[in-house]
């Protein structure tokens, strides 16, 4: 579907740009592991890894349980409570079953999922793809060197446990010959999808795949992949790195960087979420050692404006006053949860402040600041640089719950590592346009002013300047300082005046990142070249579309 939006009038821009960017058919799957719709907002609770890894018990679980309840967080939406690995024996039974460590787990699963419903909460419960979990306990999938697999049987004994949601690892999957990893794990997760549904229980589905893929920040063509099928197996999904566990014997070592090392993997990412479908960039610990109160309201910040799961991994009884009241802050608890589902876009980046957008239901926008720097820094948004020109909003700060008119700019210090989030509605405003940075292969901007040669779109690295502030067009345009982003000779992309008909001047965003030039039906691609020898860089061209290309995958502003 191009980005034009003349073929659903009823729809606003923003609503329309959502369904352009979401035209291959997996971008939501809530049924795929229940008939019955099944995550459509991220979910929410608690999982022992980042803090306790495998030093985990009974008592333990039952313990941050009550205190999801106690504290307030189980009733605001904090309610499904996961036991990660290590909870089971290192052999199956006579029968082929998994056997629950009962030093660890007296009374067992069932007993367990019986009492954390007794409290209204849900229960989660770990297992592998591969033939051994990460821990090297027996995990579900195919023995090494081929024979039966276990995700039949391991999936009615979690339903017979009353099991409500099943986080799913990636570790150790057998890759049979002539198939590759990619291959191995889309049929393993598929069949992971096929018990839960087979035994008629609806148990959400947390799948680890993408995380087994990637390569860096922007990931390769594999983890692309991935993340393109693996929707259509689960309702969330870890695409990187773990965050950073928590070290007892230096509970003071900071995770800050892990932090922002996992909202990187992420940012760029917003194309694959909604209702049924989150990417999750693992665990929140805010209010927990290694984060400063400043960090912890950012963690939550970030992850609400990226409508990441809010699973925390900590010890629910020790959270700091900062921490928990961020955490249990009801208006980042409702940005998070939104029903529209869209995940915000890095609008404008430098490598000190991020700007990001996120479109909310009932036209609302959210806009936040992270502020990566050491010290606080004085920031001014203007309301055209975020979609909303000519408009007056009314913006709720959502950390201090005051709100302001504001007619043209949004203006506040941002503290050190602080995160700024204001809450937006829009009075008497034209619909919202789609406005920010075009971010490419290797984090950077598509750039189509300051260059050599008239008319150049380079990649650049990321300024917030108005040379890379690009506006998607609702007829299909993608559009800079009011000239349209079009096709040159010899496949070059240049910036030309907008023609009347668009001509080699229509764009289509697909699911899989690419951006397509709707005439030439070529990719717009990302140099591969490093910059000349006078610092000039190399220009964008249009290249025949490949089977998710790095190069041609590009995140678009909403």
């Amino acid at each position: 579907m191009p980005l034009r939006l003349r073929a659903l009038p009823c729809l606003t821009a923003s609503a329309l740009l959502a369904v352009s960017l979401a035209a291959a058919p997996s971008v939501a799957e809530p049924t795929a592991t229940s008939d019955v719709p099944l995550a459509l907002t991220p979910p929410m609770g608690w999982n022992n890894w980042a803090h306790y890894m495998c030093d985990i018990d009974e008592r333990k679980v039952v313990a941050n349980a009550d205190a999801l309840v106690s504290t307030g967080l189980a009733a605001k939406g904090y309610d499904t409570v996961t036991v990660d690995d290590c909870w089971m024996e290192k052999q199956r039974d006579a029968a082929g079953d998994l056997v629950v460590d009962r030093t660890k787990f007296p009374h067992g699963m069932a007993w367990l999922g019986r009492y954390l419903h007794s409290k209204g909460l849900k229960f989660g419960i770990y297992e592998d793809a591969g033939h051994l979990t990460c821990e090297k306990y027996p995990g579900s999938g195919t023995p090494e060197g081929g024979g039966e697999d276990h995700f039949a049987q391991d999936a009615r004994l979690f339903a017979s446990w009353k099991v409500d949601y099943v986080k799913m690892d990636g570790c150790n999957v057998w890759v049979p010959p002539g198939k590759t990893k990619e291959q191995a794990y889309r049929e393993a997760y598929e069949a992971v999808a096929a018990a839960l549904r087979a035994t008629g229980r609806p148990m959400v589905l947390s799948a680890s795949a993408p995380a087994y893929f990637q390569q860096g920040e922007w990931g390769g063509p594999d983890w692309h992949k991935v993340l393109g099928w693996v929707g259509r197996t689960g309702q969330l999904w870890r695409e990187g790195k773990d965050i950073k566990v928590f070290n007892p014997a230096s509970p003071g070592t900071s995770r800050w960087s892990s932090v922002l090392g996992n909202y990187g993997y992420n940012r760029w990412l917003t194309r694959y979420a909604g209702p049924g479908n989150w990417n999750d960039p693992d665990f929140l610990i805010a209010g927990a050692p290694g984060l400063s109160d400043a960090e912890g309201r950012s963690q939550v910040a970030l992850w609400a404006m990226m409508a990441a799961p809010f699973i925390l991994s900590s010890d629910v009884s020790r959270l700091t006053p900062a921490g928990l009241a961020a955490l249990g802050n009801t208006d980042l608890i409702a940005l998070d949860q939104d029903p529209l589902g869209r995940q915000a876009a890095v609008v404008s980046s430098d490598g000190t402040l991020d700007v990001l957008v996120r479109p909310l239901d009932g036209g609302d926008r959210a806009v936040a600041v992270l502020n990566r720097s050491a010290t606080a820094r004085q920031v001014s948004v203007r309301l055209a640089d975020v979609g909303l020109p000519s408009c007056r909003v009314d913006a709720r700060d959502l950390w201090t719950g005051a709100s302001q008119e504001v007619a043209h700019t949004l203006s506040t210090e941002v503290g050190a590592h602080e995160t700024a989030v204001w809450r937006l509605t829009p009075r008497g405003c034209a619909e919202p346009v789609p406005t920010g940075q075009l971010t490419g292969h290797g984090m950077k901007c598509a750039d189509g002013q300051n260059t050599t040669g008239v008319g150049a779109v380079v990649l650049s690295p990321c300024t917030g300047g108005t040379d890379q502030r690009w506006v998607l067009g609702g007829d299909g345009s993608v559009r800079l300082a009011g000239e349209c982003l079009s096709a040159g000779a010899a496949g070059a992309v240049e910036l030309a005046a907008c023609s009347a008909g668009l001509d080699g001047q229509r764009w289509t965003a697909r699911r899989d990142g690419a951006l397509v030039e709707e005439a030439s039906g070529q990719c717009l691609e990302a140099p591969s070249a490093p910059p000349a020898a006078d610092g000039s860089a190399a220009r964008l061209r249009l290249a025949r579309c490949g089977d998710h290309r790095v190069e041609q995958a590009w995140a678009l502003p909403v």
